[in-house]
């Protein structure tokens, strides 16, 4: 049996205090909006009843390393387009920076996230950096659209508990296009221990290899880079 399709909205008030934050990626320059009252979102009580429902905490308003990671694996990929701009899904979208290094490359981006605040933060911030190719799509990661596929898929720091690992990766097999590309970013998080095996029970390829990422100059994160594929 599926799970059913919840979608979650933070409310507006818990992330009224924002802060910019310059992010420099493969020598490329973004601004992105963000909460800047963490404490303030977590103890929200609207969030605090959503994470006695749902088990549900809003970590999107914070940016983690595996986001600088996708963003630099995105920006360093080679990718070949013809008329028509690469289609790529950005799930668990969070504040949109490794969309909006799509952006960057000339690919049109679909913002995607659970929470639908995160999806406007991504969406807005794609609009602040000047971009306009992209969609938006509030979507659980745990209950795929039927017939609905991208030939790209990314996304970062997905598997930050265990009970996401599997979710994963049925939903690329589901929603990764035949030929498509999946990348996904991961800070090397015990939980994720899993996915590989987890990839090969749904008949996905995958190939591992190893990423490191940080603001210049500043604390550098380990992790690895999950390139996936139907397979063959």
């Amino acid at each position: 049996m599926s799970n059913p399709t919840r979608i979650i909205c933070t409310p507006a008030d818990a992330v009224a205090e924002r802060m910019l934050e310059t992010v420099i990626v493969e020598g490329r320059t973004f601004i992105l909006e963000r909460p800047s009252g963490i404490e303030l979102v977590f103890n929200h009580p609207i969030v605090l009843s959503t994470y006695a429902t749902h088990e549900y905490i809003p970590y999107w308003t914070d940016l983690w390393a595996a986001g600088r990671m996708l963003a630099k694996v995105v920006l360093r990929e080679s990718w070949e387009q013809s008329l028509s701009p690469v289609k790529v899904l950005e799930i668990g979208c969070g504040l949109g920076l490794g969309g909006i290094a799509a952006l960057a490359r000339g690919l049109h981006v679909t913002f995607s996230d659970i929470d639908e605040m995160a999806v406007r933060f991504a969406t807005a911030n794609a609009e602040r950096n000047g971009y306009s190719q992209f969609a938006a799509l509030p979507l659980d990661m745990r209950s795929p659209p039927e017939g609905v596929t991208f030939p790209v898929i990314i996304g970062s720091d997905l598997m930050y508990i265990e009970a996401m690992v599997e979710p994963l990766a049925a939903f690329i097999k589901a929603t990764l296009a035949p030929g498509g590309l999946a990348l996904i970013t991961d800070p090397d998080r015990e939980c994720a221990r899993s996915f590989r095996w987890r990839c090969g029970e749904a008949e996905l390829d995958v190939e591992p290899s190893f990423i490191r990422a940080g603001e210049p100059g500043g604390e550098r994160t380990k992790g690895t880079l999950y390139r996936i594929r139907h397979m063959s």
